[in-house]
């Protein structure tokens, strides 16, 4: 007992198998086999009696109801009680056909009895029906028959037997009610523990509505214990939203742009402590020229600061499109990244991988990139002190700079 205790169970696959045909792919055969006969509705009108015992559906009621040995013992009224459309161990009893079941629902004398057998099986396990929608609830002598249903496990084929035929006959409001009331009494009351492997392998999956399903999983598995052995359901919510949180990926905008941002960090300090050393020289040249030539570097001078003056206008005039520019700029790049955003998630796991496992171009183009408008700003420079002191107009370094 010890063992089974501790031992993790395991879905049945025959189980799932078999309740998901029951749920989805009936009929199991062609609905012309057995159309002509209708000798479950016809047992069930106290016409013909049920084989190979021979008793009638009004003896049964009557009589077997409260003998519990020979509702025990006896394996072959099941089938005819509760008939279904596949075959049981009787095989004197004949399966349910589709336009039987419409008949059987039209027969108010069918249905009927069908309850009376229903409230017959539900006493011998020790639960009785307290209302028309379903509900149950223990039976004055629950104690002593849930003690014999937790030992007498054979019981257990008979209620799933029971479940399906409620679901045939037209009663499928009937399973959730009966189903939770067993789930409770097995998990919560633990009076009948040993039923609650079946109840979650084969009562709950016998209910159609997969919603009223989840519902009892879900009770299920806040009163199963121990708690990690529960495998009939998804884990828990919070263990399912922690695991996605950490396995859930970075946006493609975001890496790239925090890639960027590092390598501009490790680079700019190499290359204004360049551009700045690059000025310096510029200008240490530029006086010592000037105190050489005296007074028509003087001039010059005043010449160039005029064109200084004009220059800081033109490059306002320019700043003011660029920043036109940079906002039809900043318009196309916030439409691209709502388009990047809209690949699928294939494509942005490549792209994480690769901004990921090849950083080295990033640096690279952004080196490149800084290097080439250094240059080019160094040659505007030089461009403009040649032609300052070489007595030239300024308007041509003006022009270059536009």
């Amino acid at each position: 007992d010890g063992t089974e205790l501790t031992t993790k169970p395991k879905r049945s696959f025959y189980a799932a198998r078999d309740l998901y045909k029951y749920r989805h792919q009936y009929p199991n055969f062609k609905d012309l086999r057995y159309q002509n006969d209708l000798c479950n509705l016809r047992f069930y009108k106290n016409k013909i009696p049920f084989k190979p015992d021979g008793v009638y559906i009004e003896e049964v009621l009557n009589k077997w109801k409260g003998d519990y040995e020979k509702l025990e013992h006896n394996h072959t009224y099941i089938q005819w009680l509760f008939p279904l459309r596949e075959q049981g161990l009787n095989f004197y009893a004949k399966e349910l056909t589709t336009y039987e079941i419409e008949e059987f629902k039209k027969t108010k004398e069918a249905i009927r009895r069908f309850l009376l057998a229903y409230k017959m099986m539900l006493e011998f396990f020790g639960i009785k029906l307290i209302d028309k929608t379903g509900n149950v609830a223990r039976a004055a002598n629950w104690q002593e028959r849930f003690q014999h249903l937790n030992e007498s496990q054979h019981n257990y084929l008979r209620i799933t037997r029971i479940l399906k035929s409620l679901g045939e006959l037209g009663y499928e409001s009937f399973k959730s009610p009966l189903v939770k009331f067993i789930l409770h009494e097995a998990l919560v009351e633990d009076t009948i523990p040993n039923i609650k492997q079946s109840a979650l392998e084969y009562f709950v999956y016998t209910i159609r509505d997969r919603r009223e399903r989840r519902k009892l999983l879900r009770f299920a598995q806040q009163h199963y214990t121990p708690s990690e052995h529960f495998i009939w359901g998804p884990p828990r919510k919070q263990k399912l939203e922690g695991s996605k949180a950490n396995k859930k990926p970075a946006s493609p905008v975001s890496i790239p742009s925090s890639h960027i941002s590092k390598h501009k960090k490790l680079k700019e300090p190499k290359n204004t402590s360049a551009s700045v050393s690059s000025a310096g020289k510029i200008t240490e040249e530029r006086k010592v020229e000037f105190t050489k030539n005296g007074e028509e570097n003087d001039k010059d001078e005043q010449e160039v600061n005029c064109d200084a003056v004009g220059q800081n206008n033109s490059e306002k005039n320019s700043d003011t499109d660029t920043s036109q520019l940079s906002k039809s700029e900043e318009i196309h790049d916030n439409t691209d990244r709502k388009e990047d955003a809209s690949h699928s998630k294939k494509d942005d796991e490549n792209l994480n991988n690769d901004c990921g496992n090849h950083p080295g171009f990033i640096e690279e183009d952004l080196c490149n990139a800084e290097n080439s408008s250094n240059g080019t700003s160094a040659d505007l420079q030089d461009s403009l002190d040649k032609d300052t002191l070489s007595g030239g107009t300024p308007t041509k370094a003006k022009d270059e700079l536009k």
